[in-house]
């Protein structure tokens, strides 16, 4: 009986090693347990997680970086408000520098250089729009002016308005050397009264840039409160700029000698929308100073004024002259 127990037990011992390694085959061959595959995609979750925020983060930049922003805010359950670090910044800081300096209108003969672009004190730049106005002549002699085109941008320099405008009475001058009209502008022009509506409706409750704006002004039969014209023909900062001057200095000395741009030089006439985008940059280079000058003015004005309700009293024909209302 003994022999026996000393064979079995001899047995036993041979085939141990082979037990244990077929465990750990078995374990290896196994597949994963739920809480091995639970552990992975919560790692698999995490990853994309990370990655969309990271593409998120990107996406935000972009738009930093396109609107010339310093603070941007995530979106999500939580919002949370990230300030740019000191070189990411500078970054955004150099490329809005680059961008938008002047109105954006340029030509060969006319580069932009006004160098102005960031709002300041004042008046928000959606407040803001340049007009120009060409005219011809109408009654005897074409002694009467009278509105024959029409050009309204806003302060980045985009194009909101540009039409022809057919006067109310028969045109005996077209003034082609300085309007730039001619007959067959004026085919297919616009009604004056449709014109005029369309007008107002654009420039109500606006701050308006130009140059000698009382023509304009006069053309359109409006009147408007003087805390909300911007006239760069009677700007002392720009007449500082440019130096001595006895008399009312044009826009086109104004631009070449304070822009270094050349306009009104077509033989065919004024371009309205080259005039007015002159105007505005010209108000770009002393923006902040004019709107700081302004200030006192406009802290005597009463709060409870509704700009666009008192431009609208200053539109009533009946407060023009009787010549101006035929």
């Amino acid at each position: 009986m003994s022999a026996v127990e000393a064979l079995t037990n001899s047995m036993a011992a041979q085939t141990a090693p082979d037990l244990s390694m077929e465990s750990s085959t078995l374990c290896s061959v196994l597949p994963k347990t739920p809480r091995r595959l639970k552990t992975r995609r919560k790692s698999k979750n995490r990853s994309m997680a990370c990655q969309k925020i990271h593409q998120g983060l990107k996406r935000k930049w972009s738009d930093v970086l396109q609107h010339g922003s310093s603070d941007y805010v995530l979106e999500g359950p939580q919002k949370r408000t990230r300030t740019l670090d000191t070189n990411e910044s500078e970054c955004a800081g150099s490329l809005s520098d680059t961008c938008d300096v002047d109105s954006g209108f340029s030509s060969e003969t006319s580069p932009p250089t006004s160098g102005r672009c960031s709002p300041c004190v004042g008046v928000h730049p959606s407040m803001l729009l340049a007009i120009d106005c060409e005219m011809v002549g109408t009654g005897p002699n074409g002694q009467f002016s009278e509105l024959a085109r029409c050009s309204l941008v806003n302060y980045s320099g985009t194009v909101i308005y540009d039409k022809y405008v057919l006067p109310r009475r028969p045109v005996t001058d077209y003034r082609t050397q300085w309007s730039g009209i001619k007959k067959e502008h004026l085919i297919n022009a616009l009604s004056y009264k449709i014109a005029r509506k369309e007008i107002l409706q654009i420039i109500k409750g606006k701050v308006i840039i130009g140059h000698a704006l009382h023509h304009d002004f006069a053309v359109l039969r409006i009147k408007l409160p003087r805390h909300m014209i911007r006239d760069t023909s009677f700007s002392p900062l720009l007449r500082k700029l440019y130096g001595p001057a006895t008399r009312c200095i044009s826009l086109k000395k104004l631009t070449s000698t304070l822009l270094n741009r050349s306009i009104q030089v077509d033989s065919t006439g004024h371009c309205p929308v080259e005039d007015a985008l002159a105007a505005l940059d010209l108000y770009k280079l002393v923006e902040e100073e004019w709107e700081k000058s302004l200030q006192p003015h406009l802290q005597n004005v009463a709060p409870a004024t509704d700009t666009a309700s008192s431009l609208e009293h200053y539109m009533q024909d009946e407060y023009w002259p009787d010549s101006l209302n035929d």
